[in-house]
């Protein structure tokens, strides 16, 4: 299970960070340190997309252009948490978040995805 929260209305260019917690993934075999989690969005009249993904083991991380140099993907693995810092946020970046998981490497495919949260809501407002 992935808990989102963090989410809700914030004004322009201010930050923001929701947090991801993995739950009960024990017996899946899926690690935070081994394993990737990702944050997708959903816009309104638009397909699901990457924003960004963390593998454990490595660090590697991943961003969509849309938020390089605005957002951070971090995590804490002693609390089974990803984190997304949202800095300078922008109307644009009005969507759900959606916490996922997929083993081994990250991916921007949807159907890739093993796991998924529930989502949260950011709206930010001009």
């Amino acid at each position: 299970q992935l808990v989102e929260s963090g989410g809700g209305l914030v004004q322009l260019a201010a930050p923001l960070r929701p947090s991801c917690t993995a739950c009960g993934f024990t017996a899946s075999g899926f690690t935070l340190d081994g394993d990737t989690m990702s944050w997708l969005t959903l816009c309104l009249g638009k397909e699901r997309e990457a924003v960004s993904c963390i593998r454990g083991a490595d660090i590697v991380t991943y961003y969509a252009d849309s938020v390089k140099g605005r957002f951070t993907i971090s995590r804490d693995n002693a609390k089974n948490t990803v984190y997304l810092q949202k800095n300078s946020l922008k109307p644009e970046d009005t969507a759900v978040y959606y916490c996922a998981a997929r083993f081994h490497v990250c991916s921007n495919a949807v159907k890739d995805m093993n796991y998924w949260g529930v989502g949260t809501l950011v709206t930010v407002s001009s």
